[in-house]
């Protein structure tokens, strides 16, 4: 990881950080006057905490211990009455932080441990890898997704098949959909978009990235040949930078691989290809990895290129979704 990256973008979280602290001293120091028995249940409750401490430390009374705990609960109802009252919701006198789990600080604490939080990841995925591939994620996603570009006429000889490139489509997202809601079950499976340019594919890949992302998961986008020479130089010792990538698209949540296909193959490709979708597909420390493979390429001409290790590993573990219809960058021009 570069440092000065790291570096900057802690800047910048300390001063996500300052603002919404600043923001909500601003609106207590508002509601507190205009509303000042909000102010006396914090000071209450301030001390109350300052007097358990002290309870803890200076006695082993259940009792005195169990008199705060009912103060405690009392205030805490008193305010939430007060604020339901005003029409505002119960989290209003606390920070309205960017990332709930780690505060804006980019980090968690847990057992005195210290652990990088996803958010910061992820704004780290986005430099280092993503900035080029999924930086149009405000545009490409679910709101913004429309079913009336894609034919609703059935051609059976041209597509092959019984229903319309709308009613396809509309198929596809619904199985997308499942993929993000069970993201976390490991018996939903990977996916796997095939079908010619302009059909899609990278737009339904980022309508899931934002979706993920949104719910703190790490997404990490390459194109396939990108991926394979990381890891081949990663695998020579050609590049030190290589081995930190490496580890990421075996550890990422949710690994999207562009443009299978297009790489220049070789054995040492082949087995590598195969050893980063099956060592995701085994979940290694009870983690629940996913994958989304990306391709122009037919089924059968996967099978053809690949060979039968992978094309059985794609066909086993992930839902093959066979885009088809007019290409969408031609259409409504």
């Amino acid at each position: 990881m570069n440092n000065a990256i790291l570096s900057s973008l802690l800047k910048k979280y300390e001063q996500k950080r300052i603002s919404a602290e600043k923001d909500l001293d601003e609106r207590k120091n508002k509601l507190y006057l205009e509303n000042p028995r909000l102010q006396e249940i914090d000071d209450e409750l301030s001390k109350i905490g300052i007097s358990t401490a002290k309870a803890l430390i200076m006695s082993n009374s259940n009792n005195l211990l169990n008199d705060l705990n009912i103060k405690v609960n009392n205030l805490k109802k008193e305010k939430s009455e007060i604020l339901k009252k005003l029409n505002l919701p119960i989290d209003y006198l606390l920070p309205n932080y960017s990332c709930k789990l780690c505060y804006d600080t980019g980090y968690i604490q847990n057992n005195y441990k210290s652990t990088m939080c996803n958010c910061l990841k992820q704004e780290i995925y986005n430099i280092e890898y993503n900035k080029s591939n999924i930086a149009n994620l405000e545009t490409q996603n679910f709101e913004n997704f429309s079913l009336e570009k894609f034919s609703d006429k059935v051609d059976k000889e041209k597509y092959n098949s019984e229903i319309s490139p709308r009613e396809n489509t509309l198929l596809i997202k619904n199985i997308c959909m499942n993929f993000i809601n069970n993201f976390d079950d490991p018996k939903e499976k990977n996916l796997l978009f095939t079908g010619n340019t302009g059909l899609g594919k990278t737009f339904l890949s980022s309508c899931i990235a934002k979706e993920m992302i949104q719910r703190d998961k790490t997404v990490l986008y390459q194109t396939s040949p990108l991926m394979l020479d990381t890891i081949i130089d990663y695998k020579f010792n050609k590049n030190t930078s290589s081995d930190e990538t490496y580890k990421n698209l075996l550890d990422v949540d949710l690994l999207i691989i562009d443009d299978l296909g297009t790489e220049s193959l070789n054995n040492i490709k082949f087995t590598e290809l195969f050893n980063i979708i099956n060592t995701r597909l085994l979940n290694q420390n009870n983690k629940c990895l996913k994958t989304i493979i990306s391709t122009n390429l037919s089924l059968p001409i996967l099978n053809k290129t690949y060979g039968e290790r992978i094309i059985s590993r794609l066909i086993g573990d992930y839902n093959i979704c066979r885009f088809f219809g007019e290409d969408l960058r031609f259409i409504n021009r």
